[in-house]
């Protein structure tokens, strides 16, 4: 079977993790001060910090945003972490509906919500499968409103929108480094942003709401969601390794796309100017499910990101949501292998796996 995913673990990373554990200090601390400004730098932006994963990376900067009782504009379509984190902060989570070709949340859709309500705290698009969203139109939009710009960047290590690398194209952005994604920790996020105050808050509530201004000097309730060493080891050396998983994922991606053109499939779209890092290749079709069977048949594992919006799920009873655009994506989106690990031999197989299934065109 080839899989969706195969993350890349080398000698590299294993030297780096034996060195912290070689030298008793592994819990939070320089290493993880290292990985944060080199992490910060790769995205453009002035200031990291470390979190334990992407949803504590998420729901600290909800936090330190303060959007309790208020509401962020996001995406229905995306891992439910998303909405969660606002959640988690005492904030409400409107959805807006995604555009029908990118699966990215629509600017248009998150206007029409702008004018209607007062209350707005956020706008939080999601970078979907390493697409970036239409960031000049939210930041135009986060101005017009006076709203906070979140990224969630959790599946976008290294895209970018007009060359400027995504963590640095709103106010503040939360990556994740669970096995799957483009680089890895282990489990770990990492937050992005310039301003001082945001990092500050981020912080502080990663870290039992301590101030910094001494050890026991807790001036807010907050969690222990901090980074180990341990894993900011792992991420230094992947960070490194990071542009060149990328160009493995983009060739992989060219050619899936080449291979499939024939094929009863839709393949993404990459508007202009934005660089796609293809944390998950994603294809559609009306005959989704027997494509799906077709294919583990054949020996290639795919995975359905999303199969249900994230309203409709049981945890969001008496949530509500317009959003045909992202109904229909769950109905129809599948994503195929495309990590840097497959073989030349690999893609031509998947290519002719979804060939030979004859499942019919959207």
């Amino acid at each position: 079977m080839i899989p969706i995913a195969n993350p890349d673990i080398g000698d590299g990373e294993r030297d780096a993790v034996e060195e912290v554990l070689d030298s008793g200090y592994i819990a939070s601390g320089d290493v993880v001060t290292a990985f944060e400004e080199a992490f910060a730098e790769f995205c453009g932006a002035e200031r990291g910090v470390a979190t334990a994963n992407g949803t504590a990376a998420l729901h600290a900067v909800c936090e330190a945003l303060d959007v309790r009782g208020r509401a962020v504009i996001t995406t229905p379509f995306s891992f439910v972490a998303t909405a969660n984190s606002i959640r988690l902060a005492g904030g409400e989570p409107v959805f807006a509906d995604i555009d029908s070709n990118t699966y990215n949340l629509d600017p248009d859709a998150v206007e029409s919500i702008l004018r209607d309500r007062e209350d707005v705290a956020a706008i939080m698009p999601v970078h979907l499968y390493g697409l970036p969203a239409d960031m000049d139109r939210f930041a135009e939009l986060a101005a017009e409103y006076d709203v906070a710009l979140i990224e969630d960047a959790a599946q976008a290590h290294g895209a970018a929108v007009d060359g400027r690398r995504v963590g640095s194209l709103g106010d503040v952005a939360c990556f994740s480094f669970y096995p799957t994604k483009n680089m890895t920790t282990g489990e770990g996020g990492m937050v992005t942003m310039d301003d001082p105050d945001i990092e500050a808050g981020v912080r502080g509530f990663i870290n039992h709401g301590r101030d910094g201004s001494a050890q026991y000097a807790h001036t807010a309730v907050g969690h222990n969601l901090r980074l180990t060493n341990i894993a900011a080891a792992l991420g230094r050396v992947q960070l490194q390794r990071l542009p060149d998983f990328t160009e493995a994922r983009r060739e992989n991606a060219d050619r899936l796309t080449e291979g499939l053109a024939e094929t009863a499939v839709e393949t993404p779209a990459v508007p202009e100017g934005r660089t796609h890092v293809y944390h998950q290749y994603t294809v559609r079709t009306d005959g989704r499910d027997a494509l799906q069977s077709a294919l583990e048949e054949r020996g290639v594992d795919s995975k359905i990101y999303y199969p249900t919006c994230i309203h409709e799920l049981d945890a969001y009873e008496g949530y509500d949501a317009d959003v045909p655009n992202a109904t229909r994506a769950a109905e129809e989106v599948l994503s195929l292998p495309v990590h840097p690990n497959l073989s030349s031999a690999d893609v031509d197989r998947i290519v002719e796996a979804v060939a030979d299934t004859g499942i019919r065109h959207v």
